[in-house]
């Protein structure tokens, strides 16, 4: 199963800001989509969902979809356990945090810092942030997130660049 992962999009409906062709190329692979926060206002969700099946989590710019988007998921895709929140906090403590608010969890998608990251947790606990396909602030690229999994098996975790 191919999983695209988003997050900090910050898409308008009426305008402004928008994925580009390259993040389209990587959306129109996906078995399945994640967001993790702050997609803005509901249109982009509703492109992507014409593309595969989309879960989301309510980030800190989301006043929108408040009612719409929980603050946290824990999805089982295909076998692998994800869990999903917008913001993870502080670089410190990071690991032991998501571990505890996710036990289960074989990945744990974030998003709100724009940065991304893609390294072991605790006890191999993968925490993966794909950065903004939108919006690169401090980093020097646009990116979103590949998870590949099969059988149980994270088989692929990349950060890609979309700019």
């Amino acid at each position: 199963m191919r999983i695209v992962v988003l997050a900090d999009t910050h898409v308008r409906d009426a305008g402004g800001l928008r994925l580009g062709e390259r993040a389209w190329d990587e959306v129109r692979s996906a078995d399945v989509i994640l967001h993790a926060g702050d997609v803005v206002e509901p249109g982009l969700l509703a492109e992507l969902r014409a593309v595969a099946p989309v879960h989301a989590v309510l980030g800190n710019n989301d006043d929108a979809l408040a009612r719409v988007l929980p603050e946290s998921l824990v999805l089982d895709l295909d076998g692998v356990t994800v869990g999903m929140v917008h913001d993870s906090g502080a670089r410190a403590g990071r690991e032991g945090r998501l571990r505890r608010r996710f036990p289960t969890a074989d990945v744990v998608v974030f998003g709100h810092s724009h940065i991304p990251w893609n390294e072991a947790g605790l006890d191999g606990q993968l925490l993966f942030n794909p950065g903004s396909a939108t919006q690169r602030r401090s980093q020097p690229h646009r990116t979103l997130g590949v998870l590949e999994v099969a059988g149980g098996q994270v088989q692929r975790h990349d950060v890609v660049v979309v700019d």
